[in-house]
């Protein structure tokens, strides 16, 4: 894990989140991680699931003391500076993130493709191979599907990932303004944004044609550059720097989004993604993003 762009002399906090119900970071554990860390400053924001350790000046060396003084154990730490830790803008990745599902997997999963498709969207999403020329392969054998199946996919199929919405309608509530970007469809994004409670959402559009799929996909593409370019335009719209913003993916797809916000986090990423980001979620949930965010248990509106 890399932690977040910034001087290495400034204060920085580093938050240990457990998964839900582990109660990894219990009252003796809780004691080794002061002992591993014995200048800084401790702050619950979770009883059992999640702490910050305010540091008066680095990171790096905080996460290999906590990983020394706890091994093993299915921890998240996220390292950043402690000014600006408080995000005003938000973007996330839809499949594999926001949701449990990739999308056009599903859809392919209609026409008897499953297997095919699900094979070139990891390989895509790992970065082995270029993401438009993927995705217009896949969606070329989606031609003459009928479109009406998107709704029944919705409620039958698709879940949404743990403390995804407490962490979008908390950051709304607290003045942020949050986007869900996707390289997968508006057919999708529209109403899964809504039911998550996204301001807005962009993504990609599936030509329809007498109510079914042309098994074509509409220019311009959403992909890597158009996801940065789609925080730096809202970035700039705000008047926001880029220390103020908050982007979390898990594909290859995702990488110049993250590596353009201010912490950019891969969420049980693709090993690519994983490496580049500046802090990753590889054992807890969604939530993991509003403690990082110094938010406490009282403060987060459930979804």
């Amino acid at each position: 894990m890399t932690t977040a762009p910034a001087n290495a002399d400034q204060p920085h906090v580093a938050t240990v989140v457990a998964p839900e119900g582990s109660g990894l970071l219990d009252l003796p554990n809780l004691a080794r991680l002061r002992e591993a860390l014995p200048k800084a400053e401790v702050s619950v924001l979770s009883p059992g699931r999640a702490v910050d350790f305010y540091l008066p000046a680095g990171g790096a060396i905080a996460r290999e003391a906590i990983r020394t003084a706890l091994p093993g154990l299915p921890l998240d730490i996220l390292v950043q500076p402690a000014a600006g830790r408080r995000k005003k803008l938000f973007l996330a990745d839809m499949d594999s993130t926001m949701i449990g599902q990739e999308c056009i997997d599903e859809l392919a999963d209609a026409v008897g493709l499953k297997a095919h498709v699900s094979a070139i969207t990891e390989r895509a999403m790992r970065g082995e191979i270029a993401f438009e020329p993927a995705l217009r392969e896949r969606v070329a054998l989606l031609k003459g599907l009928p479109a009406d199946v998107v709704e029944r996919m919705i409620a039958e199929r698709i879940t949404f990932t743990s403390g995804g919405k407490a962490l979008v309608r908390t950051m709304r509530k607290a003045g942020a303004y949050t986007a869900l970007v996707s390289g997968g469809f508006t057919v999708f994004t529209g109403p899964i944004s809504a039911t998550i409670g996204f301001d807005m959402h962009r993504s990609n559009t599936l030509v329809i044609e007498d109510g079914r799929f042309a098994g074509a996909v509409a220019d311009p593409i959403l992909g890597r550059e158009a996801k940065r370019e789609t925080l730096i335009d809202l970035r700039t719209a705000r008047g926001l720097s880029a220390a103020e913003t908050l982007a979390v993916g898990d594909g290859a797809n995702d990488l110049a989004m993250l590596g353009e916000a201010g912490l950019g986090v891969a969420f049980r990423a693709k090993p690519v993604v994983a490496e580049a980001a500046h802090a990753r979620i590889d054992h807890t949930d969604l939530r993991t993003l509003l403690y990082a965010q110094g938010y406490r248990d009282e403060d987060i509106v459930e979804g």
